[in-house]
């Protein structure tokens, strides 16, 4: 049973995401991509838009029954927030033992739902079906803030920077290259989706303003945590390796990182720690692909907890 193979349906696979899981999927031994749904592709052969995939698969424009009636082992749901349910719905009652990944919002503060951010939570998978991949923002503030999680003396405020990848396809202001040439574009400064899940999971109050920059991809991630004891540097850092010991995809890194050295990348990186006088205030900064660790990446991570491959199968690292 170790080297069967699974079948595998991404809807949603036009987008930035989608297109990242499809290379990742080529590369899988024990994934087959069964169908991908995509509403303005359909009737184009994927190996068109591909090169690193074979054969004559074409995109289909599949709604929640026939994404249902296929049948197949897992399905990724690479949708904007708010479309999931009737494909959850429609899968759930065709055949209940279907693996769901769902990218978007819509099940990250549902307690049915496992909350997928492996190096956090992979020792609460406990084989549920309906996994929930978390925001990229929220990936990257969880995995700056959750080392000193026990030591905070109040909500960590965090400033984000984000590539404009992250406002999907659909036109919008935050990923028009015109309008954010020479630009940081704040938004959404209280309140963010992502400002609200990480508060939830991490069970503190998280304070968050998210900016879109003029680059493609990567997250830029500055969280100011203060402490209710003095810490040394040492102590710090050597938090941040104890909870990232033996995680292939989060580096901890001395300097403050940057994100252009991340782009393209499949894991975070956590480092810059700076303490303030006193040692009660630590500044961290954290750096991510948002379509990879922040989407796709994440996605595959558990994707293969679920069918009980190794994790990091297909994900270069």
């Amino acid at each position: 049973m170790n080297d069967s193979t699974f079948t595998l349906g991404i809807v949603g696979a036009r987008g930035h995401t989608g297109a990242e899981l499809i290379t990742l999927v080529a590369a899988h031994p024990r994934l087959q991509l069964a169908f991908v749904s995509s509403r303005e592709r359909a009737g184009q052969r994927l190996a068109d838009h591909h090169p690193d995939v074979q054969g004559e698969l074409q995109y289909e424009n599949l709604d929640a029954e026939a994404v249902a009636a296929k049948g197949v082992d897992a399905v990724i749901l690479a949708l904007p927030n708010g479309l999931a349910a009737p494909f959850v719905a429609a899968i759930a009652a065709a055949k209940p033992d279907t693996v769901i990944v769902d990218l978007s919002a819509d099940y990250r503060f549902d307690e049915q739902w496992y909350y997928g951010l492996p190096e956090l939570n992979r020792q609460h998978y406990a084989g549920q079906k309906h996994i929930s991949n978390p925001g990229c923002y929220a990936t990257a503030m969880q995995l700056a803030i959750a080392p000193l999680l026990d030591l905070l003396a109040g909500p960590p405020q965090c400033f984000g920077v984000s590539g404009y990848s992250g406002a999907g396809t659909t036109p919008s202001d935050k990923n028009n290259v015109a309008l954010l040439a020479d630009n940081l574009m704040p938004y959404a400064l209280t309140n963010h989706v992502h400002e609200r899940e990480v508060s939830a999971h991490l069970g503190v109050p998280v304070e968050f303003m998210p900016h879109v920059a003029p680059h493609f991809r990567g997250i830029t991630l500055t969280a100011n945590l203060w402490l209710n004891q003095a810490q040394t540097r040492e102590q710090i850092v050597a938090r941040y390796q104890q909870t990232y010991a033996g995680e292939a995809l989060v580096e901890v890194v001395d300097e403050a990182p940057w994100v252009s050295r991340i782009a393209g990348r499949h894991g975070a990186q956590v480092g810059g720690f700076t303490l303030a006088p006193g040692g009660k205030r630590v500044v961290v900064v954290a750096t991510l692909d948002n379509l990879l660790k922040g989407a796709a990446t994440q996605a595959m991570q558990n994707l293969n907890i679920a069918l009980g491959i190794d994790e990091l199968t297909s994900i270069p690292h």
